[in-house]
């Protein structure tokens, strides 16, 4: 157990290591979400509810989670295309122990992020300051750990050339689907049953619910989670499965 705490750690520290070496793709990440939250409160706040910022700094939040969906992949994706995770595949390295090495050198990227979303909209509305930007914060972990195991998992079975366009569907996905741009009552039920069934709005739903309060904690806050941490363990399951067939292909 402690030689795989080990190799997890380092594969965390070489991981957090080659992010590091690519800023700009940190300052896309960061900075397109925060310009799109910031005009569209100054453009739209004072027409609908919707971009008001106790729905909008929590909606940008995750949204902002799906373009890890991108970077991770990418950086898989480019492992894979090199002798790193070759060499690495020969060695007593599990299968487990990969997808915990990116997931660890990923979360603080996404806190990061989030944490950032909400001071500036504190900052912007300061009627957006209580207790439940902390869970909100907090509930972002969980939500993030759904689309950096979606990015592993595409990242595992998409080249370098093809992962930018695969994992722009997630990024549609989340911005389409989670309902944050655009009021959902009027939309037909069955639309609303696949928008139900998918991630993007129940994970958008439990940051929101989470941080502006809700009225009935199993169908606003239990059972988004309960979808969510559901395609989380399918993702990261079906990761673990392309690393070893990777693994047996050396």
């Amino acid at each position: 157990m402690r030689k795989s705490f080990d190799r997890v750690a380092t594969l965390s520290k070489r991981n957090i290591k080659e992010i590091v070496r690519d800023p700009l793709s940190l300052l896309f990440m960061l900075g397109l979400p925060l310009f799109l939250e910031v005009l569209f409160y100054l453009i739209f706040h004072t027409m609908t509810s919707q971009f008001e910022m106790k729905y909008l700094a929590p909606g940008i939040a995750v949204f902002a989670q799906s373009f890890i969906s991108l970077f991770s992949g990418l950086l898989i994706a480019l492992d894979r295309s090199t002798s790193f995770l070759t060499r690495l595949y020969v060695t007593e390295t599990r299968p487990y122990e990969f997808i915990f090495g990116y997931l660890l050198a990923l979360l603080p990227i996404s806190a990061v992020q989030s944490v950032l979303f909400f001071i500036v909209g504190g900052l912007i509305e300061p009627s957006f300051w209580s207790v439940g930007i902390i869970l909100g914060v907090l509930m972002c972990v969980v939500t993030s750990v759904f689309y950096i195991g979606v990015g592993i998992l595409l990242g595992s079975l998409c080249s370098e050339k093809s992962i930018g366009g695969v994992s722009s569907v997630v990024i549609a996905g989340q911005s389409v689907l989670s309902g944050m741009w655009f009021p959902v009552e009027g939309l037909s039920g069955g639309m609303m049953t696949v928008m139900n069934v998918l991630p993007f709005r129940n994970a958008t739903m439990l940051v929101q619910n989470m941080t502006n309060g809700y009225s009935d904690a199993f169908s606003d806050v239990l059972l988004p989670l309960i979808i969510v941490v559901a395609y989380t363990a399918v993702a990261f399951v079906f990761a673990v499965a392309a690393f070893r067939r990777n693994m047996k292909r050396v």
